[in-house]
């Protein structure tokens, strides 16, 4: 007889909360598809097609040629941190200390520090519903609770001060945005922020803002809510605009009081960025990588200005025009398929990958669908093509 029983798995409950990113399964899906032979469009994933620009790779490369593959501190390699803040005072007109910025593996590490760092157990963050799924299980796996703030096209699916007023109770801390949105691409100008703001500073939260949008807007500039007060959080990323998904490179400007407090949980969650990568994005903001990116933006625009009309006039309900990032959120109420049945049926008949709304919160995903123009203008036009032909055999 064995001296000890066999090892049963226990899972924490933490990690079976934690629900999957579905968008992340859908990919899975289509490139098993594709491994059978299957053509599919591509519309669901948050990623630029196209490729790191090569100002950026060769600085990547120049740097492990120098032998840059060290750790650097916590908070990001200086020279780095420097450029960052050299770059809102650029971009923006705001003046930002070097101290402020802390360096992290994606965005995400940004949203988790943040989260982290000001959050205990049981204490609550307001987030939008639709909104990045990632945030609230960030809330979750600190032990900390997401509520949600159900937004429609009556207000731009973005909250406001109202909201704010309604949700916040005696245990929330934080309000989080997103500002263009996922799934939304909607934007918040600097008064609907500032009105966001005072509501959050009254009750005593902070406000927490993901920009990591800003750059892909059309026909306006983002502004940045680094110009409210230096109390905000503020989240981008070189993923979107700078098109370094892959390098997994984000950045956090935070108040100088919660600064020391970042450093050591970064230092104990994720040591710090990649070198390699840190040393590439310096060259992100030279202007010749700077024109390059403009030129992807003014690309992004054009199938935005494309794909709208088109599906609006398939029967899609996309009551408000996105004015950035390159996501279009679509009701499909009248195609008599839920969400999540639509997302699969176009996947297996018609060749089609998009996103179920249930990826982005509770509040009516069951009748919406994300699309995301993140692909050639031939393939949203094939894309386009099937979707046609398909929803004309559903009526």
């Amino acid at each position: 007889m064995p001296l000890f029983s066999p090892k049963q798995t226990t899972i924490s409950a933490r990690a079976l909360e934690i629900e999957p990113f579905r968008v992340m399964d859908i990919l899975a899906q289509a490139r098993a598809l594709e491994a059978q032979g299957r053509d599919i469009v591509h519309m669901e994933i948050g990623e630029p097609d196209f490729p790191t620009p090569a100002p950026i790779i060769a600085a990547g490369i120049e740097a492990l040629k120098a032998g840059h593959t060290h750790y650097t501190p916590a908070l990001g390699l200086p020279q780095l941190r420097e450029a960052i803040a050299a770059f809102y005072a650029t971009r923006y007109g705001v003046t930002i200390s070097p101290s402020r910025v802390v360096v992290t593996p994606g965005s995400s590490g940004a949203l988790l520090l943040t989260l982290a760092v000001l959050l205990n157990p049981g204490d609550e963050v307001l987030l939008t519903d639709p909104g990045y799924p990632c945030n609230r299980h960030f809330a979750r796996f600190i032990e900390g609770r997401a509520v949600a703030l159900p937004v429609t096209a009556a207000t731009q699916f973005q909250p406001t001060a109202e909201m704010i007023a309604e949700h916040w109770s005696a245990r929330t801390r934080a309000a989080m945005l997103a500002t263009p949105a996922n799934p939304t691409g909607t934007l918040l100008t600097l008064e609907q922020l500032q009105s966001i703001y005072q509501a959050v500073a009254a009750r005593g939260g902070t406000l927490v803002v993901d920009e990591i949008y800003h750059g892909l807007t059309y026909g306006c500039q983002a502004e940045t809510a680094l110009a409210l007060n230096d109390d905000v959080f503020v989240i981008n990323s070189f993923s979107k605009f700078f098109g370094m998904t892959g390098w997994r490179l984000g950045w956090l400007i935070a108040p100088e009081a919660y600064v020391d407090a970042l450093d050591r949980l970064a230092q104990n969650i994720f040591l710090a960025a990649s070198t390699p990568a840190q040393h590439a994005a310096l060259a992100a903001f030279h202007p010749d990588t700077l024109a390059i990116l403009e030129e992807r933006r003014a690309v992004f625009q054009t199938r935005r200005d494309y794909l709208l009309p088109a599906l609006r006039e398939l029967g899609f309900d996309i009551p408000i025009t996105p004015e950035g990032a390159f996501y279009l959120y679509a009701g499909c109420d009248r195609f008599g398929l839920d969400a999540e049945q639509l997302t699969q049926t176009l996947l297996l008949q018609a060749g089609i990958a998009i996103t179920p709304g249930a990826d982005f919160g509770r509040f009516q995903s069951a009748s919406h669908v994300r699309f995301a123009y993140t692909t050639t203008q031939e393939r949203l036009e094939q894309g386009v093509a099937r979707l046609d032909a398909f929803l004309k055999k559903l009526t």
